[in-house]
């Protein structure tokens, strides 16, 4: 039988800021769930879930260490520069 081990993995300290940095030019709080790492027992097969950021109703999807992120799916790619732009852009 197959088994799928689950990890939690914490939202870097500097990426969290970044994300309310954003979001306080909108006064809008950010809704932060970590993401995961998940592993198949006795296997080198692994796959990271992104960190779920809800931010006025929009899905927005993060990775540590990484200079973009996705809206919706892993689709749409943008910088993570523009955060504040996708945001105020409502």
């Amino acid at each position: 039988m197959i088994r799928v081990v689950k990890r939690e993995i914490a939202i870097e300290k500097e990426l969290r800021s970044k994300i309310e940095w954003a979001c306080t030019f909108s006064n809008c709080v950010p809704k932060i769930k970590n993401g995961n790492l998940r592993m198949v027992e006795k296997s080198n097969i692994a796959y990271v879930e992104p960190h779920c950021v809800v931010i006025k109703d929009k899905f927005f999807l993060f990775f540590n260490e990484h200079e973009y992120f996705y809206i919706g799916s892993l689709a749409n790619k943008y910088p993570l520069s523009k955060l504040r732009d996708f945001i105020s852009g409502d």
